[in-house]
């Protein structure tokens, strides 16, 4: 690089410029503009701007030597690698620091320490526990311990992780909706359309306390439990959370957490998402608002409906073909379903819809078929029908549990023998007619809404609700979320606000990454992507590189996958990573 420079009537300007080779001719490239004469002497404190423009040619120059030069380093056969020291170092969480601080969480915990008036480092906490949880998840303990993997040490100690815990529950909310401003600027947040649903979490004790509570496990597991209520919007991003005691019923989770939304989030117009569980009459009507703000998308079970609704629903004439659009004048092509062919009708969905009273609320059902639901609906039920043969082989001690979709609901007892005395021993047999009856529902699914919408659009709005399902998967399975091991009211809330930090985290990056990998492939991915460090010189990739570390790379803005990388230029990538703030 060299010095260049233009000159007006007036001044100077300098920049540093390179010549290139592009289709066989050398060009000049301007590197960078330092400014003009009077900018550079006024903003450095300089009296000769051409002399301090060439030192920093100079400077970019040795900058450059140092990043492209050889790096010599000896190793010996008979000389010891040192004692106690730690060599291997793990890179992948600079991915998600960056989203961390793009999401300004950084910010926020700088705002709660200023509250609470403490001096260890929140920010510092927060965020290892956002990686580890991550990247390694396990107990607080694990993550402290863990957070020693990163490239960047941790400057607090493990009794200060405890402490923050109580912090941490008791700004839930505010971390909450403040996250929710924050990520506004981040992206467009697509609340019109908000999804919501719960889980729950068990505990490995057996001592019910607080909201630690025996209720419906929705894992069969004998142990209190914790319930948890997701908002989620249309993109798939977690907008709130709310923990409730483990034997409340998960309807009334619902109208709480949503009221916070209108009132911390600043949201007052959006439609609301939940699955036949969650929609009980008072939760529809609450969401039935007068001003028209507020609307309902709910799955409705057809088992449940009153008898002339389901005879209507079941009924195989008169259904319409989605997407078919009638010639002007005409009225629409009505279908049977029992005319449809198995191979050319597969991939059609067919549908109709009417206009319904419950409970003093009108609302709109509208009724799908597809030959390939019915298809999918089949092969589970016959999955199911072999685990209920094998417990049927066991005998008593296996077959207790009939909930809706526990593959013992189509297990008989016979408690006599075929000359109609009572028998010694009982007898279990798969009740096909329950299977039968069960099959009648095969291919169609119910939803039900106020809005007055096209049905097929309402449709479409419910279909998305599987990504809120992938969330729970993601925060039990891939973060292990449970089982959960604290026993404080307050530990267990920060555990969970930071669960949901970390999904947030997670389904940014999944976002940046065009959603082009699994959850197993980042994941592994970023835990794999390990570098050894060399005193003096710098560190060496260890991982594999792959399409997927360079589309990280590439969406991220910095590059780690060089043969090695200089200790100072290391340290600019971890200083960039936290520049990206909201």
């Amino acid at each position: 690089m060299r010095l260049g420079w233009t000159k007006t009537k007036y001044s100077v300007s300098y920049y540093a410029q390179k010549t290139i080779y592009v289709n066989g001719k050398n060009k000049s490239m301007v590197v960078k503009r330092f400014g003009s004469e009077k900018y550079i002497c006024e903003t450095y404190g300089v009296t000769d701007a051409k002399a301090w423009a060439k030192e920093q040619v100079a400077l970019m120059n040795q900058a450059e030597k140092e990043e492209t030069s050889p790096v010599t380093m000896e190793f010996f056969p008979s000389r010891d690698i040192t004692a106690n020291q730690k060599r291997c170092f793990n890179g992948g969480y600079l991915f998600l620091q960056c989203i961390y601080h793009q999401l300004g969480l950084d910010k926020i915990s700088k705002a709660i320490s200023v509250k609470h008036d403490f001096k260890y480092n929140l920010n510092a906490i927060l965020s290892r526990l956002i990686y580890t949880r991550i990247l390694y998840p396990g107990s607080k303990l694990s993550a402290y311990e863990d957070s020693h993997k990163f490239i960047e040490q941790p400057d607090f100690e493990l009794h200060q992780i405890y402490r923050a815990l109580s912090v941490l529950a008791e700004e839930s909310d505010y971390i909450q909706s403040r996250l929710f401003k924050n990520s506004l600027k981040l992206s467009k947040r697509k609340t019109g359309i908000i999804y919501y649903d719960c889980t729950n979490f068990y505990f490995e004790i057996e001592q019910a306390e607080d909201d630690k509570q025996y209720g419906l496990s929705k894992e069969n597991r004998p142990l209190p439990i914790v319930e948890m209520g997701l908002f989620m919007d249309a993109e798939g991003i977690p907008l709130a959370f709310s923990i409730n005691p483990g034997n409340q019923n998960e309807q009334l989770s619902l109208i709480p957490l949503e009221k916070k939304l209108l009132t911390n989030f600043d949201l007052s117009k959006f439609v609301v998402c939940t699955d036949a569980g969650l929609s009980s009459s008072s939760n529809r009507k609450f969401n039935d608002d007068i001003q028209g703000n507020r609307a309902f998308v709910t799955t409705q079970s057809l088992k449940k409906l009153k008898k002339f609704l389901k005879t209507w629903a079941l009924d195989t004439e008169g259904w319409l073909l989605a997407g078919e659009i009638p010639e002007p004048g005409q009225k629409p092509k009505l279908y049977s379903l029992t005319k449809l062919d198995p191979e050319e009708d597969k991939e059609k969905i067919y549908y109709r819809s009417r206009w319904i009273k419950e409970d003093g609320l009108e609302q709109q059902m509208i009724v799908t078929y597809s030959l390939k639901y019915r298809e999918y609906q089949e092969t589970i039920r016959n999955r199911q029908l072999e685990r209920a043969l094998k417990a049927v082989k066991k005998g008593k001690s296996s077959i207790e549990s009939k909930r809706q979709n526990d593959p013992k609901r189509f297990i008989r007892a016979d408690h006599a023998t075929d000359a109609g005395e009572v028998a010694n021993k009982t007898s279990y047999y798969i009740d096909m007619n329950a299977v039968k009856e069960e099959s009648i529902y095969d291919g169609f699914y119910a939803v039900c809404t106020n809005l007055e919408d096209d049905p097929l659009s309402i449709v479409k709005i419910n279909k998305r609700r599987w990504e809120i399902e992938e969330c729970f998967r993601i925060m039990k399975s891939d973060f292990e979320a449970r089982p959960v091991y604290l026993h404080d009211q307050d530990r267990i809330k920060a555990h969970f606000i930071t669960c949901f930090l970390a999904l947030i985290v997670y389904r940014y990056l999944e976002k940046t990454l065009d959603e082009k990998y699994t959850c197993g492939q980042i994941l592994d991915c970023l835990k794999e992507m390990d570098f050894l460090k060399f005193e003096g010189k710098g560190f060496v990739p260890i991982y594999e590189r792959t399409e997927l570390t360079d589309d990280l790379h590439a969406h991220f803005g910095f590059e780690t996958s060089k043969e090695i990388i200089p200790i100072n230029k290391m340290r600019k990538i971890c200083a960039d990573t936290k520049k990206q703030d909201v």
